[in-house]
């Protein structure tokens, strides 16, 4: 089964030797990882790149992040990661991120995240470009419509009957 969703495409990769714990597994360090190397790619994406930056200024900060390790990959899996923007405003991007493997399908984990735009200067909030701004715009409303994945808002904690 090849993977399938309906969320926006931004990276691929494999996992290393060299992120394989003591499980046998990914280590919760590397998904993190995969997920930050995710964002470069939306970055890009919505013209936030590296030129950008160094002409501007400007940076992002990650202020929170929430994963859930849904299913485990191993040494040599190929995965890809999609992206849907939740919301977004002048200096904020509400994003939700998941991880499949590439070839089976299954959905190994999602990523939700805050992340703030930066004049590093301050560094302090500082509103976005307009062109960054409009390219988020419209990568958000291609799921608008559609229900907010269980991941997204979570909390955590122990659940009592």
């Amino acid at each position: 089964m090849m993977h399938t969703t309906n969320l926006k495409e931004i990276h691929r990769l494999a996992v290393r030797p060299e992120w394989i714990d003591y499980n046998g597994h990914m280590n919760v360090a590397f998904y993190v990882m995969a997920f930050d190397q995710s964002l470069d790619s939306l970055l890009d994406l919505i013209g936030f790149t590296r030129t950008h930056r160094a002409e501007t200024g400007n940076t992002v900060y990650v202020l929170e992040t929430h994963v859930t390790y849904l299913r485990e990959v191993k040494e040599g899996d190929p995965l890809v990661i999609s992206l849907r923007v939740v919301d977004c405003d002048p200096k904020r991007m509400h994003l939700f991120l998941e991880m499949h493997h590439a070839e089976e399908g299954f959905l190994a984990a999602t990523s939700e995240q805050m992340v703030l735009h930066i004049d590093a200067s301050g560094p302090r909030a500082h509103p976005m470009a307009d062109h960054v701004l409009a390219r988020l715009e419209e990568l958000k409303a291609l799921h608008e419509n559609d229900p907010l994945p269980p991941q997204v808002g979570g909390k955590i904690g122990i659940r009592r009957k």
